[in-house]
C-alpha cells in the first residue's frame, strides 16, 4: 500500500470513527459538563480520541504483518496501550492519581526495557551517558509529557493540531533516513490527527478526552526514544517540537506547586487558556501556536538536527522566547 493511500485511508476512517464515537458518546452520557473552570459553555461529548487509539493499534498489526520491524520494537509500541485504557477508565470514573500514575510508570519502564535502553544525550561539553540515570530520565518524560499533553488539551483544536505538526516535522525529518517505522507512525498521527480535527475544531462538536490526550503524549515520547535509537531524530529537536506545550504546562505547574496548590488537579491556569480568556477566542489561540511552531520552532529544529553537538543551544534559543510569551500570559494564575 503506498503512503498516499494509507494517508487517504487512514483520514477517512479516522474522521467516521471519531463521529461514530461522538454519538456512542451521547448515547451513554459520556459528556463533559461545562464548570467554573471550562473553557466551554455547553455540553460536549468525550472520548473522540478513542478513533486515533484504534487505528494506532491497526497500525501496529499493520507493521507486524507487512514490515520486518524488530518485535522489541512492536512490543515497545503497545506500552500506549495500558496508558489509553486508563485515561477512557479516567474519562468515565474520574481515577484518582495514586491509580493512574503507577499503571503510567509501569508502560513507561516496559518501553525503555523493550528498547533496551536510552542513547547517550549530548550537552555540547560532555554527554550523558550512564543508562541507569538515562532510563529513569526517559521514564519520568514520558510520564510527564503524556501528562502536561493532557493539561494543554483545553481549548479547541490545540492538542490535535500538535499532533498533526509534530508528526509532519518528523516525517519530513526522517522521509530519507530510512527509518520505515517513524514514517508510518507519522502518517498515522497527521491522517488520524486531521480526522479527528474535523470535529475538533472551533467551535468543537466532541473533546478527545483522558484517552485521547494521555494516549498522544506518551505515544509522542515513545517516537522520540525510537527516532533517538535510530539515530533519526535527537532529543533536541524533539524538545524543540513541542516547546509551546513543555514551556507552558512546565511552567505554569511548577508555579502552582510553589504556591501550594494541589497542581495535578483541574485547573484553567495555563497561559494558553489566559490568552483564550483574553482574546475570547479559542481558534486565535491555536493558529497562533501553530504560527509559532511553523515559523520559530520547526526551523530551529532544523539546526538542531543540522548541528547536534549545539542541539542544546538551539533549544534554549526557541524556548526563551516562549517562557517570556508565557509569563507575559500570567502561566500558573487563572487571569483575563
Amino acid at each position: 500500500m503506498s503512503l498516499v493511500t494509507l494517508f487517504v485511508s487512514l483520514f477517512i476512517a479516522s474522521a467516521m470513527l471519531t463521529g461514530l464515537f461522538r454519538l456512542i458518546a451521547v448515547r451513554i452520557s459520556l459528556i463533559d459538563q461545562p464548570v467554573s473552570r471550562s473553557a466551554h459553555s455547553s455540553p460536549i461529548p468525550v472520548g473522540g480520541g478513542i478513533s486515533i487509539v484504534i487505528l494506532y493499534c491497526l497500525m501496529v498489526l499493520y507493521l507486524a504483518i507487512f514490515t520486518a520491524i524488530p518485535s522489541n520494537e512492536l512490543l515497545l509500541l503497545l506500552a500506549s496501550i495500558p496508558v489509553a485504557a486508563v485515561g477512557l477508565l479516567d474519562d468515565f470514573w474520574q481515577l484518582d492519581i495514586k491509580w493512574r500514575v503507577p499503571v503510567q510508570f509501569l508502560a513507561a519502564f516496559w518501553a525503555i526495557w523493550m528498547l533496551g535502553g536510552v542513547p547517550a544525550i549530548s550537552f555540547s561539553l560532555w554527554s550523558l551517558e550512564n543508562v541507569w540515570i538515562l532510563s529513569i530520565l526517559a521514564a519520568l518524560a514520558l510520564v510527564w509529557l503524556l501528562n502536561l499533553y493532557n493539561f494543554m488539551d483545553g481549548i479547541d483544536g490545540l492538542a490535535g493540531s500538535e499532533l498533526v505538526f509534530v508528526n509532519a516535522m518528523t516525517y519530513l525529518f526522517v522521509m530519507n533516513s530510512g527509518d520505515q517505522m517513524l514514517q508510518h507512525l507519522s502518517i498515522l498521527f497527521i491522517a488520524s490527527g486531521l480526522g479527528f480535527l474535523v470535529w475538533n475544531w472551533a467551535p468543537a462538536r466532541v473533546f478527545m478526552g483522558d484517552v485521547g490526550s494521555s494516549f498522544m503524549g506518551f505515544s509522542l515520547g515513545l517516537m522520540a526514544l525510537l527516532s533517538m535509537h535510530h539515530g533519526s531524530m535527537t532529543v533536541w529537536a524533539w524538545v524543540l517540537l513541542l516547546g509551546v506545550f513543555i514551556v507552558d504546562a512546565t511552567l505554569t505547574l511548577s508555579r502552582r506547586f510553589i504556591k501550594g496548590e494541589k497542581w495535578y488537579e483541574g485547573h484553567s491556569s495555563h497561559a494558553y487558556q489566559n490568552a483564550a480568556r483574553c482574546y475570547k477566542s479559542h481558534r486565535k489561540v491555536t493558529i497562533t501556536v501553530l504560527l509559532i511552531n511553523c515559523f520559530w520552532l520547526a526551523p530551529l529544529a532544523w539546526l538542531a538536527m543540522q548541528n547536534q553537538d549545539l542541539g542544546i543551544i538551539f533549544a534554549m534559543i526557541g524556548l526563551l522566547p516562549l517562557v517570556i510569551l508565557a509569563l507575559r500570559y500570567k502561566a500558573g494564575t487563572q487571569a483575563f
